[in-house]
């Protein structure tokens, strides 16, 4: 159907001017102003002959839309039917200064992903952004609303300079477009412009570096430098230059099927509202983000046949990567293979090496028609697997892995820390190539797993029993996650003669359950709601196995759904990792500083280890006041929130008194901290305590606890998880025993804690759990708690102990006063 754009005047107006003219005559019938996309208007000085426009002397390059360059300006030779056809506008960064936004910017970023349509008004062609948040069919009269109540922004405007010879085309210049700062595709936010303190873009050092045209998309490189007062590199120049690459494709006329999300297999999804709905209210509809992926022969397919795909997912490492990685890359990639097996598919996912100059002269990283494994040269340890999807469908079009150069560093790190103990392997700064190379494979396999369109799923650790990862036949075949998906890096749990061990993650059966649910091919489903009946039996078959359950990475009360967790039992498996790590810090200097002859590896390494521990001690902090999420449907038995068991929680309350709360001496090694400071060695331990002991102190926690309890009576309350960590904290009090600096600092830590239940208030743009703090329990259990210790102290106070403790005694007794006496 051609589209016709119609140019209405504005309601009010034309009531009030036929009002206004209507009073003694006839009443007229007022016309549409129409101007049809496809027949040219010239305007005298303005619409211009072709050849006065684009003249002999035209640098013209073939492609999408011809792209003319005459002198210093570019135009585009629009063709009329790709008016009001939607093609994405994807903005990114191709070359940056250091350190610009921090760690997380680089060449390759994506700053700004637009839906666009060029539309035609009057003389001139608008770039106008379109919203597929609100959405209803064309055929329903409700079409109009979500239109005139999604009014589309224009981008910019263009005069129309000419029309093609045959008038099949329309000429514009782009290089204002392209050449100044235009915020809508600009590289640097409001943020950025603020922190830096943009003043303006530097036209006389700021050009057009490039336009490339091609079959479905066009590049553009720009060369931008601003003047800043603040730039993130300070050469005294007061100078920010940034290289941006816009990237316009075009997308599939006909959007592909998309598959509806269901929060109980984790996906990356889009969303929109649909008006079309006979309910009472707009239908929230969610979809799967994933590439299209339809089989070449689908009767074979559908005989249950491997079968490879029309298109398959393609990824190019960028020329940057050092040799020596490029195989690991390769292989990292196309681990996922074997998941798309599971789907029906062979050779779905490809990995290559970049072309040369001679193969495909055009080749970038930056174009849209490449997903490439970016390699960036930055101190940034990380890496991240973004996308870019068409938002009428969910249909990934194109991806970048970042692999940030010092990343190998943290892996190395870890291996160390966690595995030291029971991993000759890993006892060393130099670890074997082909131990580094395993980690840079999985980490890899894992950041293509996000550009699949799966999200981290931290519940799959949990599915494996804590004794398994001491069986050396079992973790060479399960790992020691279900998932690659999962933040479980390291086998922690095997202990010295372990025999066999794999102490790296893998891929798992949870991967391959999730690639069948997102990319089976379903030929019978004409539509996503044909599918709904397939996908939830997928679903329904494998309720209950552990090894196939989502766990939201952003849950803060699931136990079972923690990062840098494994294995189902917290208390247990942190027990493992704490005997491991003692050797580790008995045998940290000879590991580092007696092979370098300098003390930064073990500075760097002892940090480190603090932060193994209190990892390990969060996960047992978890447990307390937590709550076991099982997403399910009514249709399934069972709650989906239930309260961790109460002997459990008891259990993790003391474990934490004896691993957390008592001094952890095996921390404080004079041969380390004389080493690697002058000072501070208090503090280090006071601050970590203070992590987990406010943790379990917080509004959050003890407001669940009143919540399990009023629910039921027999479950872990919040005055019995009071008395029992006041009996922990306190304990010194009952035995006459003098208290070290440590217990001290961490005592302190307690009376501010509670000072804060007692006298602050949740933010309900903050918490999750918001309730009336003041109207609740909570400031009688604390007045109560504290009169408690304030008795103990002062009984304490009298008996034989050194004076410091006997100052910090009556120091506590008086914060306490100041607590509930105030004034």
């Amino acid at each position: 159907m051609k589209k016709i754009l119609t140019l209405l005047l504005f309601a009010g107006i034309v009531l009030s001017c036929s009002t206004a003219q209507s009073v003694g005559k006839k009443k007229s019938n007022a016309k549409a102003i129409q101007v049809n996309a496809k027949t040219p208007v010239k305007k005298k000085g303005k619409i211009k002959d072709y050849s006065k426009v684009i003249t002999k002397d035209a640098i013209t390059d073939t492609g999408l839309f011809n792209v003319h360059l005459i002198g210093e300006k570019y135009f585009f030779e629009i063709p009329l039917k790709y008016l009001n056809t939607d093609m994405l506008l994807v903005s990114r960064f191709a070359k940056l200064p250091s350190n610009l936004g921090g760690g997380y910017v680089n060449a390759g970023t994506k700053t700004n992903t637009r839906l666009i349509n060029w539309e035609r008004f009057k003389d001139k062609i608008l770039i106008k952004e379109k919203s597929f948040s609100a959405i209803a069919a064309d055929s329903l009269p409700i079409n109009v609303s979500v239109k005139a109540n999604n009014y589309e922004s224009t981008l910019y405007a263009f005069d129309i300079k000419a029309f093609s010879k045959d008038s099949s085309a329309v000429v514009i210049d782009v290089s204002s477009f392209y050449g100044s700062d235009v915020k809508s595709i600009s590289g640097l936010s409001s943020r950025l412009r603020s922190a830096y303190k943009v003043k303006n873009l530097d036209k006389s050092r700021s050009f057009i570096n490039s336009v490339k045209s091609f079959p479905e998309n066009i590049e553009v490189i720009q060369d931008f430098t601003y003047n800043a007062a603040k730039p993130p590199v300070n050469t005294g120049d007061e100078t920010i230059s940034v290289q941006m690459n816009q990237s316009m494709i075009l997308l599939p006329k006909t959007p592909m099927q998309p598959r509806l999300f269901d929060e109980r297999v984790g996906w990356f999804t889009l969303s929109k509202y649909d008006y079309s709905s006979e309910e009472l209210k707009a239908d929230r509809k969610t979809y799967l983000r994933r590439w299209k992926l339809i089989p070449k022969d689908i009767e074979a397919y559908n005989r249950g046949e491997l079968v490879e795909p029309i298109k398959p997912i393609v990824y190019y490492l960028d020329p940057a990567t050092p040799m020596k990685f490029r195989s690991y890359m390769k292989e990292g990639i196309e681990l996922w293979q074997k998941a798309f097996e599971a789907a029906g598919f062979k050779n779905a996912i490809i990995a290559k090496d970049p072309p040369t100059k001679d193969e495909d002269p055009d080749f970038s990283p930056e174009d849209i028609r490449y997903s490439v494994v970016r390699y960036v040269a930055s101190t940034t340890r990380n890496a991240t697997g973004p996308s870019v999807a068409d938002p009428r469908s969910g249909e990934i079009i194109e991806s970048d892995i970042i692999w940030y150069h010092n990343h190998l560093r943290s892996y190395r790190n870890r291996y160390l820390l966690e595995t030291g103990a029971a991993n000759p392997l890993a006892r060393t700064l130099n670890t074997p190539d082909e131990e580094i190379g395993e980690m840079m494979k999985m980490v890899i396999a894992h950041e293509v797993g996000h550009t699949l369109g799966l999200p981290h799923n931290m519940s799959a650790s949990y599915a494996y029993d804590v004794e398994s990862y001491r069986d050396g036949a079992f973790t060479q075949q399960n790992g020691i996650a279900a998932t690659i998906m999962d933040y479980a890096r390291y086998n922690y749990i095997a202990q010295p003669g372990d025999e066999n061990i794999r102490f790296v993650r893998q891929l798992g059966p949870y991967d391959n359950y999730a690639i069948n649910y997102g990319y089976r091919y379903i030929d019978s489903a004409k539509s996503a709601d044909d599918e709904k009946e397939i996908l939830n039996s997928w679903i329904l078959e494998k309720v209950g196995n552990p090894i196939y359950k989502f766990g939201k990475q952003s849950s803060r009360f699931d136990p079972t759904a923690q990062t840098e967790d494994i294995g189902n039992n917290s208390i247990l498996a942190s027990t493992y990792g704490l005997k491991n790590l003692k050797i580790v810090a008995k045998n940290l200097p000879s590991w580092t500083c007696d092979q370098t002859d300098n003390y930064e590896d073990l500075e760097e390494l002892y940090g480190e280890l603090l932060s193994v521990w209190s990892r390990y001690v969060g996960h047992v902090v978890t447990h307390v006041g937590g709550v076991v999420e099982d997403t399910k449907n009514p249709s399934q038995e069972g709650s989906v929130y239930n309260p961790v068991d109460k002997d459990y929680q008891k259990s993790a309350i003391q474990w934490l008194h004896r691993n957390a709360f008592e001094t952890p001496m095996f921390l404080i090694d004079k041969s380390i901290l004389q080493n690697i400071n002058y000072a501070g060695y208090t503090e280090k331990i006071r601050r970590y305590q203070a992590r987990h002991l406010n943790n379990l102190l917080s509004f959050e926690r003890v407001g669940r606890l009143i919540d399990h309890n009023a629910l039921d009576s027999k479950s872990y309350s919040a005055l019995e998880m009071l008395r029992d960590l006041r009996k922990g904290i306190w304990s010194e009090t009952n035995k006459s025993l003098n208290v070290s600096i440590f217990r001290r600092n961490l005592q302190r830590v307690y009376l501010d804690a509670m000072f804060k239940l007692f006298t602050e208030d949740l933010d309900p743009n903050r918490s999750r759990q918001y309730f009336n703090v003041n109207q609740s329990d909570i400031r009688a259990l604390v007045r109560g708690e504290l009169n408690v210790i304030k008795r103990m102290l002062t009984s304490a106070a009298r008996t034989s102990i050194d004076t410091e403790t006997e100052y910090h005694y009556k120091d506590s007794i008086e914060r306490i006063n100041t607590i509930l006496n105030p004034k």
